[in-house]
């Protein structure tokens, strides 16, 4: 038995060899070839087993993405899996960004390239990936009556606009001509959505109309519900996750005749606002990665390394507790962390796959760390509140959702005077998502849908008629399951005592880079909450930094322009992410807006997450 084993081993090893020896000699500009075999992938003729690492280059600042990419092949991984996010690359209805920033892909594709990694792209439309709507971009939600992730006939018009936009970019990058892409997935875990299966033949028909002809996956759930309705004839079944022989067993009897790979290994776990941070087991992440390994299974981690979900892209669950929004940090509890730093999950994983390579044949060394730095507290003062900047009001017999008034993230100001009833049960039907209430200009209370809080009690007022205000944040879109249609703000009505407030003044406060660099200072002392923060920290050099919001409540922090994402005193974040590139040597600008607060509170810096 151990003779047995020893050559299995051996074979496994010399396998991996020639993959290792054939991806360090990966030429760019010459072609290649990638096919399905009825088991398995083959590259240039020979079997190839993918070991991939997840990276998401919307999620990580673009300086870093060679770090990211280096970091994942010494962990031992030939490939980068990456979604791409729709509502990333059209922010605004038919206008594309493929080539800036955080949104060029050519670059990370190429970059992947040079660091002698093969890739594998996941464009949706649908990706979930517990960012914002999933990846569709929000403008949808403009349209009365819209569904996605169907032939509905807005939603399928925009997103064969964004395929063909895409197909353009991403053409020269495949396979066939000499690229590294290797795979592109159809949509992302349909099954446990859907079962119009003439949706996924659509989006195919639309990639391969546009030029695209590379293999193509689904990725679903190891069921036989999910895989009967989101898998595809010829086209590679990912499992998410792949973890047994009886999860491939039963890929391979519903959709036969094509390679079954683990789409998404877990080694990590998503975290919501108000929980504890997720720190799955990586003692059964090895076993899992052992079975893979033993099995010549191709897998791909998701994620290797998660990133940061900046400004307002993080994303939220309805899986059964209501309202689950997610943090602003995608540490995922991932090998990498949101830093870039290998973890002792990472070192385990290293291990254990380099175990499988010929004892002369090494892993690449670990990267060096980013650097990174603290600062101590430094003060921040009150500079201005939204009610000192107040845009023109639109009149709306009841008030309607952000999307209604063409607006897709941040705040809106809906205001009333009371007439009939003026004190008593207020309820905001179908509130998305918090809200703080004022009467008069008094602070009353806040609404939360997280805690399904939607009601208040309004007490009696001096005036004749009372102004009500109900200052609501839009935080993130569910992005996953049935309740994907998620305006935000009031979505349905007001009532008092039963009766429905009418005759609404409704004011939006976008909290977009421009907005926020538009604000004009408060001439007087600010008393009423909304108020925002300014102060400036002055370095002599830069590095990485974790920004602490302990001495704050819930808002979000803008340095230098580049809106790190939400706090939240909820936790279990109490640091903001802001990578060395948004930093400068000399003063450095730092904005927070605070839903509660107003007084300041002293801001500080770190090394690490905690």
């Amino acid at each position: 038995m151990n003779d047995k084993h020893a050559i299995c081993r051996t074979a496994l090893a010399l396998a991996f060899f020639m993959l290792t020896a054939m991806l360090s000699a990966q030429p760019r500009g010459t072609g290649h070839t990638f096919t399905q075999g009825n088991e398995e992938f083959f590259l240039d003729g020979k079997p190839f087993r993918i070991i991939s690492g997840e990276i998401h280059p919307g999620r990580v600042p673009e300086e870093y993405w060679r770090h990211r990419i280096r970091m994942a092949k010494a962990m031992g991984c030939n490939t980068i899996s990456a979604y791409l996010f729709w509502n990333h690359h059209e922010s605004e209805e038919g206008i594309y960004d493929f080539r800036t920033g955080n949104r060029d892909i050519p670059r990370f594709i190429t970059t992947a390239a040079d660091e002698g990694m093969w890739v594998i792209i996941r464009p949706g439309p649908y990706v979930c990936a517990e960012w914002e709507f999933g990846g569709i971009p929000p403008y949808l939600l403009r349209t009365p009556g819209i569904k996605v992730r169907c032939m509905d006939p807005v939603y399928m018009r925009a997103a064969e606009r964004y395929i063909s936009r895409l197909a353009d970019v991403l053409r020269p990058y495949l396979v066939t001509r000499g690229g590294p892409v290797l795979m592109i997935q159809i949509e992302n875990e349909y099954g446990s959505y859907g079962n119009d299966r003439n949706y996924l033949f659509a989006l195919k028909a639309i990639w391969e109309r546009s030029g695209i002809d590379v293999p193509f996956f689904t990725g679903d759930g190891p069921t036989t519900y999910m895989l009967e309705a989101g898998t595809l004839p010829g086209c590679a079944v990912g499992l998410d996750s792949g973890s047994s022989e009886k999860d491939f067993e039963l890929a391979r009897k519903m959709n036969p005749g094509v390679p079954v790979f683990s789409s998404e290994t877990y080694p990590g776990w998503l975290t919501h606002w108000g929980e504890d941070w997720a720190r799955p087991d990586t003692a059964d992440l090895l076993r899992e990665v052992r079975f893979l390994m033993d099995n010549r299974k191709s897998f791909n981690f998701y994620v290797i390394h998660g990133g940061t979900n900046f400004g307002f892209t993080a994303g939220a669950n309805s899986g059964g507790k209501g309202y689950e929004p997610d943090l602003t940090s995608y540490d995922y509890d991932a090998p990498i962390d949101e830093q870039g730093r290998a973890t002792p999950k990472y070192m385990a994983l290293r291990k254990l796959i380099g175990s499988y390579l010929p004892k002369k044949v090494k892993l690449p060394a670990i990267p060096d760390p980013v650097p990174a730095m603290s600062f101590p507290e430094t003060d921040l003062v009150p500079f201005t509140s939204v009610w000192n900047n107040m845009p023109e009001p639109v009149l709306s017999v009841q008030p309607k959702p952000f999307e209604a008034y063409g607006q897709d993230y941040g705040f809106m100001l809906y205001s009333t005077r009371l007439t009939g009833h003026k004190r008593g049960k207020m309820t905001v039907i179908d509130l998305h998502d918090y809200a703080t209430v004022f009467l008069d200009g008094k602070y009353i209370g806040t609404l939360d849908r997280r805690l399904g809080i939607n009601s208040i009690e309004l007490p009696q007022a001096d005036s004749d008629f009372p102004l009500l205000e109900i200052f609501t944040e839009g935080m993130g879109r569910i992005n996953f399951a049935h309740s994907m249609i998620d305006r935000k703000g009031i979505t349905d009505r007001v009532i008092l005592n039963g009766m429905t407030l009418m005759n609404w003044e409704v004011r939006g406060f976008p909290m977009s880079d421009g907005y926020v660099e538009s604000l004009e200072a408060a001439g007087a002392e600010m008393t009423r909450p909304g108020v925002f923060f300014r102060g400036t920290l002055k370095l002599d050099q830069t590095a990485d930094t974790f920004i602490d919001m302990t001495n704050f409540v819930k808002g979000f922090v803008w340095v230098n322009g580049h809106n790190l994402g939400r706090y939240w005193e909820i936790g279990p974040q109490t640091r903001l992410y802001c990578p060395a590139s948004w930093l400068r040597n000399g003063e450095n600008e730092r904005i927070v807006f605070d839903v509660h607060k107003t007084t300041p509170g002293p801001e500080s810096g770190f090394h690490t997450m905690n």
